[in-house]
């Protein structure tokens, strides 16, 4: 999954994808690496970040997905917490509602998701990303986070969301210290076993910085290696900004599962 983000804030690449020739450009690149999927947000979500109005972030996005989708047919992915802005993004071209809030931050969100009958990405996060990183804390991440997606999961399909639709995010860097995000990362198999596909978003997060005292322009080889890992581990789809090194990872994990 590329991650195309139209916001000037994003801690990675802000700014850098908010014409329609910038947006075009970054996409035939993403596709020409070899992304499955084009992931298409238009609210920063790092940590700190204050929330974006429903104009604007529609502004941002909708373009942004009609531009993608008169040009390519692979999945179209809209990451929104707004049901009206996943609502208008399906009727634009967008074919699963990554929501990092998990369906709870709009209560709308459950009927456009049953309504479309889409899958949808549900993530973990402890707050908001205006507080998250405040101070992180856990009994136990795994079973907290374990937990966590099973009270979604009953709760969504008890509403009318088909299980199978359902997408897990564990939510790496989203109100999680290192140790928190390395924890999931070792322990991914123990998601697995919910019964749901996982997606990991890890690509050019902090954590990475911090362990190998790295800035966010530098982090794409560790996010490949650690791309590798969470394959060996289970994970059906990776989130990243950087698709050609994933993509090498990835084949030489699936190599490696492969052999005799």
């Amino acid at each position: 999954m590329g991650i195309l983000n139209t916001t000037p804030d994003s801690f990675s690449d802000g700014g850098r994808f908010i014409t329609e020739e910038a947006i075009i450009r970054q996409i035939d690149a993403m596709i020409d690496d070899g992304a499955d999927i084009i992931d298409v947000g238009g609210e920063s979500t790092r940590p700190f970040a204050d929330p974006v109005s429903l104009d604007e972030e529609l502004r941002r996005t909708i373009p942004a997905i009609k531009a993608i989708r008169q040009r390519y047919q692979l999945p179209i992915s809209i990451d929104t917490t707004k049901s009206e802005v996943a609502r208008q993004a399906l009727l634009a071209g967008a074919d699963i509602i990554n929501d990092i809030s998990a369906l709870r931050f709009d209560p709308q969100m459950i009927s456009v998701a049953v309504g479309s009958a889409c899958p949808v990405i549900i993530m973990h996060m402890q707050g908001s990303p205006k507080d998250m990183q405040v101070q992180p804390d856990y009994d136990n991440v795994v079973k907290n986070v374990s937990a966590f997606f099973r009270e979604r999961i009953a709760w969504a399909a008890q509403r009318g969301l088909d299980r199978q639709k359902i997408i897990l995010d564990p939510g790496i860097g989203f109100g999680k210290t290192v140790t928190h995000n390395l924890s999931l990362l070792k322990n991914l198999q123990a998601l697995t076993l919910l019964g749901c596909p996982l997606l990991v978003g890890h690509s050019r997060k902090s954590f990475i910085g911090k362990i190998l005292q790295l800035d966010a322009d530098n982090r794409d080889v560790a996010t490949a290696a650690l791309s590798a890992v969470c394959v060996m581990n289970g994970v059906a789809l990776l989130r990243v900004h950087d698709v050609k090194k994933t993509v090498q990872a990835v084949r030489l994990a699936e190599a490696v599962l492969a052999a005799p």
